[in-house]
C-alpha cells in the first residue's frame, strides 16, 4: 500500500505538467500545430510588398497626358485610366547640360497629340552624344527611334515641334563655353524619318528660341545672360542667307523687352511676343511685348503688351 501512494502521487504530477506544456508555450509566443507539416499562420507576413502608387498625369492638352512616376515614362489618352509605357529610360530624356527638374519633360522637347508622341533626347551627356527622337503615330502600339544628328552639342536648349503633318523642325544648342556656344537646326519633310541641317547665323551667343513659320522662314533668337535689346535673325531661304531684324522700340520700352520668342502667323501678318528677361522688373517682370511685321519678319514694329497665360499644371 506504502508503494502505491507515491506511484500515484507521481502519475498525477506527470499528468499535470503535460497539461501545462501548452499554456507555457502559448503564453511565450509558440504555438504547436496537430499536424507539423502544416505551416504556422501569421498576423502580419515577414516581407509585405507595397503597391506601386497610382500613376498621376501631367495633363497637355485635353485627357492627353505623361507621367515620370517609378523612373518610366508613361503617357495616357484618357485622363489616367490607362497607360502606355514608353520603351526609353528616364535620364536619357534629360541628358546634357540643362537636364530640367527631371519632374516634368523639358519645355518643347516632346509632341504628344492624338496623332503622335514624339520624345527628344540625347544618348549621353558629351559633346558628340547622339540626338534622336523615340516616336509612336499610333498612340503607343508601337515605337520607333530615329537619329536627327550624330553630334549633339552636349544639350542645353532642345526644341521640336511639328508645322504640319509632314513638315518638323529640330533646334538644339550646347557645347556652351561661358556665354558662347553653338547651335544646330534641323527640319523634315518626311514626319521626323530623315533631317537635314541647315546654316546658321553668325554669332556664337547663347540661344533663346527658334524655330520655323513655315518652310523657308525661320528665326534664332539670342541673348540669356543681360541682353540689352533684342538680337533675331532671320532667313527667308530655309537657311541660304540670314540677317538680322530690326526693331521699331518705343523709347518706354527700351531695354525692358529684350528676349524674342518664335514668331507665329496672324492675319495677314507675323507676330511675336518678347519677354523682359531674366533681370526684367518693368509691371513684376512678367508683361510681354507684342510686335507685328509685315515684312515677313525683317522689320518688327511694338503692337501692345501682353500679360502672358497661366499655365494649368495637371
Amino acid at each position: 500500500m506504502k508503494n502505491k501512494i507515491p506511484i500515484a502521487i507521481g502519475f498525477s504530477m506527470l499528468l499535470v505538467v503535460l497539461v501545462m506544456i501548452p499554456f507555457y508555450q502559448n503564453r511565450d509566443g509558440v504555438q504547436t500545430s496537430a499536424n507539423p507539416r502544416e505551416p504556422q499562420s501569421s498576423e502580419e507576413p515577414l516581407h509585405q510588398e507595397q503597391e506601386p502608387e497610382p500613376l498621376r498625369p501631367t495633363i497637355v492638352d485635353g485627357d492627353i497626358g505623361y507621367s515620370l512616376q517609378n523612373d518610366d515614362l508613361n503617357i495616357t489618352y484618357d485622363g489616367g485610366e490607362n497607360w502606355i509605357l514608353v520603351p526609353i529610360e528616364k535620364e536619357l530624356l534629360f541628358s546634357g547640360e540643362y537636364r530640367g527638374n527631371q519632374q516634368q519633360l523639358i519645355d518643347n522637347s516632346f509632341i504628344l497629340s492624338d496623332d503622335h508622341a514624339v520624345f527628344l533626347y540625347a544618348y549621353g551627356n558629351g559633346e558628340n552624344s547622339p540626338v534622336k527622337h523615340i516616336y509612336s503615330d499610333n498612340q503607343g502600339e508601337t515605337w520607333d527611334e530615329v537619329t536627327i544628328t550624330e553630334k549633339g552639342l552636349g544639350l542645353r536648349f532642345r526644341k521640336i515641334k511639328m508645322l504640319t503633318d509632314d513638315f518638323w523642325y529640330v533646334v538644339i544648342s550646347g557645347s556652351r563655353k561661358m556665354s558662347q556656344e553653338g547651335a544646330l537646326i534641323f527640319f523634315s519633310k518626311d514626319q521626323g524619318q530623315n533631317w537635314q541641317s541647315i546654316n546658321m547665323p553668325a554669332t556664337t551667343r547663347l540661344v533663346a528660341d527658334g524655330g520655323f513659320v513655315d518652310e523657308t522662314t525661320a528665326f534664332m533668337s539670342y541673348g540669356m545672360i543681360n541682353p540689352q535689346e533684342p538680337e533675331l535673325y532671320v532667313t527667308n531661304n530655309a537657311g541660304e542667307t540670314w540677317k538680322e531684324a530690326v526693331f521699331h522700340m518705343p523709347s518706354k520700352y527700351d531695354r525692358v523687352f529684350v528676349m524674342p520668342n518664335t514668331p507665329y502667323k496672324e492675319k495677314d501678318h507675323l507676330a511675336m511676343l518678347v519677354d523682359q528677361g531674366p533681370n526684367g522688373d518693368y509691371m513684376g517682370g512678367l508683361i510681354q511685348g507684342k510686335f507685328i511685321s509685315t515684312d515677313n519678319g525683317l522689320t518688327w514694329t511694338f503692337a501692345e503688351e501682353v500679360e502672358p497665360e497661366i499655365e494649368e499644371i495637371g
